[in-house]
């Protein structure tokens, strides 16, 4: 009797509470439910106005609110402002009760977007409270606008704070200062527990304070807090401090700003411990003095082409130019002074015809070379980059001349490429001090290692989406990735690498040496390469042995495909070289074609050394002849036992119609993709047949994809036959979108399926197909498909397509 009793005095109390206000609320109200009564809409119910009551005061009610029975709650529920909502979701569940139609009713008609369609939401209150916390700091929401979002009692950011995983700064970073101001000091401390993944977007240029509010947030969250992923988002002209300062957070370095206060919690981490150097010291190394490691890195990261080859490259464009105004805005964004060091830096009165000329470099490395001049021409040619000549005889540390002495500062090694220059002349390319630049020990790059113990915590995933990467940004990013241990996974996607990709390459080489290097996954994809698509994959794979997953792509053919063109020199032997690839382990290699044939024994050559591939996808690829295509099938099936995924995209396969029945005869094989392959295009009636015998006797192959291979009517009528009752197939999965199916034909195959009675075998997409052209037999056949499988389709307007196509020719 106890809980009659319980529920009986709950009861009560609510409605001595809902007696107590109801006489107020209807006072309130009584003038708009007045007139609303003559109206279409009827004056609010008085269990209504009581749980509005109940709501107003939440502040006072909220223990007795969480104690009532599930039925009261359920109604009073959707009554309640976003902060006793989410406050009382707990007790909730406990009760049985579900909140989730709530915040979906509160997202649309308040966030008024509608979610991706390839998006999978599976809490709307999280995915609410992240983009309540995104509006709130940029100001394009008013919470005082809807009382469901309005509370005095609570702050908005602080109590949407611990549901965000995922923050996107954008434009001329808003919300970094609001952020770090002292006011939000409890929401960036709860940012730093919950916060994953941070994004910049449309990034334009900042102000020194805005940069010094981002460099006190990147500290908290990256340093001191649990953010993993820095991703940045179309950035047309990246600020190059701004740039190089998010780069150097993220890898773990951080030095506190002039004017900015010490951090708290790097005070007491670093109790009882020796002051830690300075970001400069950290880049460039302190077991020499500071201004020959620079020499060092400019000569070692400048020198990538032999000494032959090197004579052919022009020089750099001048809108490309590393600046020493930028560089230095860089060293005061890191917080670096390029004052305070000890030699002063150059008169303003000195003419930049006075700069110091290739004689003026150390005596040993002048007394072993000599300037050559340019060759006269009537018209001005590009000049060659200057490179420093090796250093015979004397190892230690070389020192500059002259009392005008350039100020010694983080990135002084890009002065000297991109200033000094002397009138019509250029230096002898060369080795570096060290040795021939051969890429086989990471120390000749001028990169010295970086200490673990003297850097702060780091991020694991870096992706650079459509950000232009100039020669200061690469050298920068090439510098922090040979010691970058802790990152997992890195994205470089349309940043105009060009010739920087063999220092990516030398830098990727050094960060495999070093120990514990975590790297397993790189997405690589741009407009153009230097080298052939196939030779890059075979250098990174050289350089990345232990690599899982590899994603390339480039769009354009590099120069080195046409071998015979003018000025066509090779990139360095180390990088790309004859000898074989040592076996690596790879999983999952992706890899998207620039027209033209492929020379099908290199990607052999990476398929033999990939024993552990598990999923290979090839998008436009193209070879010389059918039986090159079978050659790289045969190898997959001698030497990649373990391939389960296969994809072929845009790939002409009308003339290997033998070369996809022997893929279908794979007994190893799970999944199979042929993505607008033209497969249909030659000998359908002969070839369908075929393909439909060996898929029947495949009793592995779980998925089939075909998708825009002009299938039709007959061809799915015909491929019904595998699910026939002497078929031994295990197919589950079938992909038939855009493939000019019509309603009819569709209902047939489903009435087919009925007749074998075929157990339920999975999914079956239909995209994009002419299903508009009766609407009612389109909705007759997916009601009889349903019932065998899960049918996944769309409204697509075929006519309106055709339209566009037409439009487009």
């Amino acid at each position: 009797m106890a809980a009659p009793e319980a529920w009986r005095a709950r009861s009560c109390w609510f409605c001595e509470v809902a007696a107590a206000t109801t006489m107020e609320a209807t006072s309130r109200e009584a003038a708009p439910a007045k007139s609303s009564a003559s109206g279409p809409n009827a004056p609010p119910a008085l269990f209504e106005l009581c749980g509005r009551a109940v709501s107003a005061h939440m502040g006072v009610l909220e223990s007795g609110v969480w104690a009532l029975p599930g039925p009261i709650l359920q109604s009073i529920l959707p009554l309640l402002n976003i902060y006793y909502l989410e406050r009382i979701e707990e007790t909730a569940l406990k009760k049985g009760l579900s909140t989730q139609a709530i915040w979906r009713r509160l997202w649309d008609e308040l966030m008024k977007t509608r979610p991706s369609s390839l998006e999978s939401v599976t809490c709307w209150r999280a995915k609410f409270m992240e983009a309540f916390f995104s509006h709130v700091l940029r100001g394009t929401i008013d919470v005082s606008s809807d009382r469901r979002l309005c509370d005095q009692r609570f702050s908005p950011l602080l109590h949407s704070s611990r549901h965000v995983r995922q923050l996107t700064i954008c434009n001329m970073l808003q919300g970094a200062t609001e952020l770090v101001a002292e006011p939000n000091r409890r929401v960036l401390e709860t940012l730093a527990s919950s916060l994953h993944t941070l994004k910049f977007r449309h990034l334009l240029f900042s102000d020194g304070a805005a940069q010094q509010s981002l460099r006190q947030l990147l500290h908290q969250l990256i340093h001191h807090g649990a953010v993993s992923q820095v991703s940045l988002y179309s950035w047309p002209v990246p600020e190059s401090a701004l740039f190089i300062l998010i780069l150097t957070m993220s890898a773990g370095f951080w030095q506190p700003g002039h004017g900015g206060l010490p951090c708290r919690l790097c005070g007491e981490a670093s109790r009882g411990r020796a002051p830690s150097r300075d970001e400069g010291s950290l880049l460039l190394g302190s077991r020499r003095p500071r201004r020959d490691a620079a020499e060092r890195c400019a000569a070692a990261l400048m020198a990538t082409r032999r000494k032959s080859e090197a004579k052919q490259m022009p020089r750099a464009a001048p809108s490309t130019r590393v600046t020493r105004r930028s560089t230095q805005e860089s060293l005061l964004a890191g917080g670096i002074d390029p004052k305070r060091e000890a030699h002063p830096p150059a008169t303003s009165q000195e003419a930049p015809s006075t700069r110091r000329p290739p004689s003026a470099l150390p005596a040993a490395s002048s007394s072993t070379s000599s300037s050559k001049r340019a060759p006269a021409s009537s018209a001005p040619q590009p000049k060659s980059l200057k490179r420093f000549k090796r250093a015979v005889g004397k190892k230690g540390a070389r020192t500059r001349q002259g009392s005008g002495a350039e100020p010694e500062d983080l990135y002084d090694f890009v002065f000297i490429v991109a200033g000094e220059k002397a009138d019509g002349e250029e230096m002898e390319i060369g080795e570096v001090a060290c040795g021939a630049f051969d890429g086989s020990d990471p120390s000749c790059l001028g990169l010295p290692a970086l200490e673990a113990s003297q850097r702060f915590r780091s991020i694991s995933t870096l992706e650079l989406f459509t950000v232009p990467l100039s020669t200061e940004a690469a050298l920068t990013l090439c510098h922090l990735l040979s010691s970058w241990v802790s990152l997992e996974s890195l994205t470089l996607s349309y940043n105009g690498l060009g010739s920087n990709v063999f220092r990516l390459l030398d830098s990727l080489r050094a960060l495999s040496g070093q120990a514990g290097c975590r790297l397993r996954a790189l997405h690589l994809s741009d407009l153009f390469s230097p080298l052939p698509i196939l030779e890059l994959t075979r250098a990174i794979v050289r350089a990345l042995p232990l690599l899982r997953v590899l994603s390339i792509r480039v769009d354009h053919p590099s120069q080195r495909d046409n071998p015979a063109g003018p000025g066509n020199a090779g990139p360095p032997s180390h990088i790309v070289g004859d000898e074989e690839i040592p076996e690596n382990c790879l999983e999952q290699l992706e890899m998207g074609f620039p027209r033209g044939a492929q020379p099908a024994p290199l990607l052999r050559s990476v398929l033999k050394a990939s024993g552990s591939l598990q999923q290979l996808s090839l998008d436009s690829a193209t070879f010389a002849s059918p039986q090159d295509f079978g050659l790289v099938l045969q190898t997959l099936k001698e030497y990649n036992v373990a391939l389960k995924r296969l994809s072929f995209h845009d790939m002409n396969l009308a003339d290997c119609q033998n070369e996809v029945l022997f893929l279908l005869q794979n007994l190893t094989l799970q999944e199979i993709t042929f993505s607008f392959c033209r497969l249909f295009e030659k000998r359908p009636a002969q070839f369908l047949p075929e393909m439909v015998a060996a898929m029947k006797g495949n009793s592995t192959l779980k998925g089939l994809r075909l998708p825009g291979n002009r299938l039709g009517n007959a061809g799915l009528l015909a491929l019904a036959d595998v699910f026939s009752e002497d078929s031994s197939s295990s197919l589950c999965q079938l992909d038939i979108s855009s493939n000019c199916i019509k309603p009819d034909g569709l209902l047939e195959f489903a009435k087919r399926l009925e007749r074998w009675g075929r157990g339920a075998f999975g999914h079956l997409r239909l995209f994009q197909n002419w299903l508009d052209q009766d609407a009612v037999t389109a909705r007759e056949a997916i009601r009889r498909l349903r019932a065998t499988c899960h049918v996944v389709s769309d409204s697509w307007d075929s006519s309106q397509a055709f339209a566009d196509y037409v439009s487009t020719m």
